[in-house]
This record gives C-alpha cells, structure tokens and sequence, in this order.
C-alpha cells in the first residue's frame, strides 16, 4: 500500500481509507472524485485480510445532492446494507474534519441521518426511528416482535437492517461462533439477521456481543447497539439513554423523539493505494 496525501485522489489504483469505530472496522471508498464503481468482486477480494484489505463492512462516499454526502454499505460477504452504525460516524467525522463543518445531513438506504461533533473527539449519529413491527424487519410472518417464538425470546428490531436480540445472564457463556450463524439464516428472517446477546447489568448500562448479518463476530457494531437499546427498553429493562458496552468499547445510545442516537469514538487508521495488479486480478 501506498500513502495519499488525498485519499480521494490517485494518479492510478484505487484510494481507499481504513477506519475503525471501537474496533468495528471499514474500508472506505470516497467516490467523490474519482468516479470509481464498486463492484461484488471488488468488495469480496478486499474482504479477505489475508490477500486483500479486510474490514468488517465497506462504506462508498458519494455526492448527496441536497445533502452533505450520500453513503452506501457493503457486508463482508458482498451483500448490501442500509445501515452501519460505526462507519457512519467514522465517515462523518472525517468529513466534519476535512471541511470544518460541525454537523451533517447524510443519506443512506435507510434515509436521512443527521451527525453531530459531540465534543472531545466524539461523533453522534442519529440512526433514525426503530422499527418493531414484523412486516418492517421483515418477518417471515405476523407476531409478537417483543418475544420471537425462538429459544430464549427474543425480541426483532429494525434499525434499516433487522436485528434479533437476545437477552441473557452471562453474554460471555454464549457460544457466539456456533449460535450466530444458526440464527442469522433462520427461516424467521427473509433478509437473514444480525444477532446479539446482552446482559444488562442496570438500567443503564448493557453488556452486549454482536454476530453480524454477512459478517460473522464483530468487536462492535452501532446498529446492533442501537438495537439492543430499543429492545431493552420496549421490555422495560432499562432506561431510554443507555451506556453499550462491547468486545472492543462502549458507545452510548439514547432513544429519544426524534430517533435513536449513538455516540462515541472514531478512529481513522490510515490511507491506502489498491493497486492496478490487484484490480487486475479480480
């Protein structure tokens, strides 16, 4: 890889940035400029961390018309995402960063987002109202959203992608590896599922890991955060402002009337060059 003063600009290969937020990590690919097209090959050769980039989504930056920027979500398997949590705030405080803006409008498949400058380097995100009913995750069929007919209970959320979540007693005796996948291809969920299991340890404060849909174990994950938040709430276990704490940090989740914020740390790791061999080769 080679170091770009402008990640956005190369006079060949293709640019790309590496952020992570808590550990959740991302390939990111200002389209701005340079016009690049992302394709399903492309997004699975940088996945892999041993012969390309690897992350645990891709996010591609794009005009937004009316908006500041426009972005679009890939899982590490290729598949499309309307929402990720984590890559959005990484992106938005990279831009409020390049261009000295303090907040944002962005859309996404999932819609429009707003994000903030939280102050001392942190960046909020607001994901949105949840959705919770069984044709809006989507659902195979009609029932109780609250408590899945599934081993433990449950409870589906959408935050612009679906999201089961269970609540345990010890989050750490969950076999994530072996539970996740078995969950995430259910026959409940058409689209397949991100997966979480959250111990709450008050009424304000979870303990959470996260299995993600197209991805598999994550150290982190904002949508799921903002799921479980929801979750949590709707079976009143906790109240609506709640500290998320994950494999790789905490994030702070507030469901309030005008949607669901999140807010905590970015981290932009560094810039890239994929090269024209690389591309070549896919």
């Amino acid at each position: 890889m080679q170091s770009s003063s402008d990640p956005r600009r190369s006079d060949s290969g293709l640019p790309f940035m590496k952020m992570h937020g808590l550990g959740n990590d991302f390939v990111v690919i200002d389209a701005r400029d340079t016009g690049a097209r992302v394709t399903a090959p492309l997004v699975a050769a940088l996945a892999d961390r041993h012969r390309g980039v690897g992350f645990d989504q891709m996010a591609v930056v794009e005009c937004g018309g009316n908006a500041d920027l426009h972005l679009t979500f890939y899982n590490a398997d290729g598949s499309l995402s309307a929402a990720c949590g984590n890559a959005t705030r990484c992106i938005a405080r990279y831009e409020m960063d390049r261009t000295g803006k303090t907040q944002l409008t962005i859309t996404t498949d999932r819609g429009v987002l707003q994000a903030v400058d939280a102050g001392n380097g942190l960046t909020s995100v607001n994901m949105g109202h949840p959705m919770t009913e069984w044709d809006e995750i989507p659902l195979a069929e009609e029932m109780d959203t609250l408590a899945l007919p599934l081993p433990g209970s449950p409870t589906a959320t959408s935050m612009g992608n679906p999201h089961c979540t269970f609540f345990v007693d010890d989050v750490m005796a969950v076999d994530l590896a072996a539970i996740g996948p078995t969950i995430e291809h259910h026959p409940l969920f058409p689209q397949r599922t991100n997966v979480q299991f959250a111990q709450v340890i008050g009424e304000d404060r979870i303990r959470m890991r996260v299995w993600e849909r197209g991805t598999g174990i994550t150290l982190a994950s904002g949508s799921s955060s903002c799921a479980t938040a929801v979750a949590a709430y709707r079976r009143g276990l906790t109240r609506s402002k709640v500290e998320i704490v994950l494999d790789g940090g905490s994030l702070m989740v507030e469901w309030r009337d005008d949607g669901v914020w999140m807010t905590g740390a970015t981290m932009h790791a560094f810039d890239g060059v994929l090269t024209q061999q690389f591309l070549d080769n896919l």
